[in-house]
């Protein structure tokens, strides 16, 4: 279908049929994936969808529809279902449009998408070569199978005032699992890569290596008494910690009032040398977007300077309920109403070295997996199971497993020290960090 008519087809069909204003959603989709275990190809898929969705408002009412039935028939089924459920709506003073004064005018190209899909042949052979790698390294002594995927897509939004644009992404992944020890004594661990580029993915070769000498260090893990500690959060898991203050400073959560920082604007929350930014404009950013899921233009922002919290992260109706301009960090998906989403988001490098941040820890423990959904955000309480390594004299020494971790995540934000070793692997991204004092309960 072509975008730009198709939705300007559906505006003037649901403004016709009494809608005040509305908005339309479309998108494409495709992408294939293969799995492999023992060098055997175990599944190879292929998927490709095209939606739309539409969000109708009548005056302060709104409702949303999506299918992904694109003819010209279900279109006007949509249209007249969409705008029938609008007028039945409950009244919300918040269902608006984005300000069309805010609206991106030059969508410019962020390198989101790579001129042509990735071939199957060349995923398989990432697979195995990744499977191959890992299996390779002695101490391995099974595989949890290895994957590769590419998919691409494209997303158009379109508006009755005013905006219309939408760009093209792509992304590749390659992973692997391991296992090593056996019977009781087996241990597994994993790594992978993604990006928008296949040629800026890590080797196959150098990810199946490094999964299976992450295997390898969890071997023999003992447990270890019930104490106070400093923890170190390993870099693959340091970024769900700014994972929750996205979450606990989205603007649903303030203006619900359920979240542990929602007093907090303009204060210190973490230590003075910590920064942290939301820049979706990133070339090649797994989380970059030349504009939001309502067409404002979107910046580069620091959320936290200093240690102080500058800004809550907001779309047009949480912005309007909490009497703030939105920021730029709407979120969209096919059929519901927009959204709060940061976009590449990462804590900024600290003083100390990765191997200064390990010597500094007289007896410490070294977290590099998580367990459980232990967080509760309106509170801030934070206990997760947890399993890594023992710290002794500025030394990892052996590997740690079934303990718990607790503490408050706002005493753990104002005792958090980052180690300068910032890489962007995700959407969210921090270095190495150092919890000062964390309750470990084990034996």
């Amino acid at each position: 279908m072509n975008f730009e008519i198709t939705a300007q087809k559906i505006i003037e069909k649901t403004l016709k049929s009494g809608a005040t204003e509305c908005d339309v959603v479309l998108a494409k989709a495709s992408g294939k994936s293969i799995s492999c275990r023992k060098q055997n190809i175990e599944d190879l898929e292929e998927s490709n969808d095209s939606t739309i969705g539409i969000r109708a408002l009548v005056d302060q009412k709104q409702a949303f529809v999506s299918s992904s039935e694109v003819d010209d028939d279900n279109i006007e089924t949509l249209v007249n279902k969409c705008v029938s459920m609008a007028k039945l709506a409950p009244v919300d003073d918040t269902a608006v449009l984005g300000d069309s004064s805010l609206f991106e005018s030059e969508i410019g190209n962020l390198e989101l998408h790579q001129s042509e899909e990735t071939n199957t042949e060349v995923l398989i052979d990432s697979v195995k070569e990744c499977e191959e790698a890992a299996l390779s390294v002695p101490g391995i002594s099974n595989s949890e199978g290895a994957g590769a995927s590419f998919s691409q897509g494209e997303f158009y939004l379109a508006t009755s005032n005013g905006f219309q644009g939408g760009y093209k992404s792509s992304t590749n992944s390659i992973s692997c699992s391991v296992l090593a020890g056996e019977g009781q004594s087996m241990e597994r661990d994993y790594d992978y890569s993604v990006s928008r580029h296949f040629s800026d993915l890590r080797s196959a070769k150098e990810i199946g290596t490094s999964a299976a000498n992450k295997t390898l260090k969890r071997l023999n893990p003992k447990k270890i008494k019930s104490t106070k500690l400093p923890v170190i959060f390993d870099k693959r898991i340091s970024n769900g910690l700014i994972g929750y203050l996205a979450g606990a400073i989205s603007g649903p959560s303030i203006a619900r009032g359920t979240s542990f920082l929602k007093d907090s604007l303009g204060k210190q929350i973490f230590k003075k040398d910590v920064t942290i930014i939301d820049d979706p404009g990133i070339l090649k950013g797994l989380g970059s977007k030349p504009f939001d899921g309502e067409g404002i233009q979107v910046s580069k922002k620091e959320i936290v300077s200093n240690g102080k919290l500058n800004t809550w992260i907001l779309n047009t109706s949480t912005a309007k309920k909490l009497n703030f301009k939105t920021t730029g960090n709407a979120s969209r998906s096919v059929g519901a109403p927009p959204g709060v989403s940061t976009s590449n988001f990462f804590m900024t490098n600290g003083i100390l070295s990765y191997d200064d941040m390990i010597k500094s820890i007289k007896y410490g423990f070294y977290a590099n997996e998580l367990i459980g959904m232990g967080v509760n955000l309106v509170t801030g309480d934070y206990s997760m199971g947890a399993s890594g390594m023992l710290i002794e004299n500025g030394e990892i020494t052996h590997a740690v497993s079934e303990v718990t971790i607790a503490s408050n995540l706002t005493e753990m934000f104002l005792n958090l020290s980052a180690a300068n070793d910032l890489e962007f692997k995700y959407r969210t991204n921090a270095p190495t960090v150092l919890i000062e004092n964390m309750t470990l309960a084990g034996k």
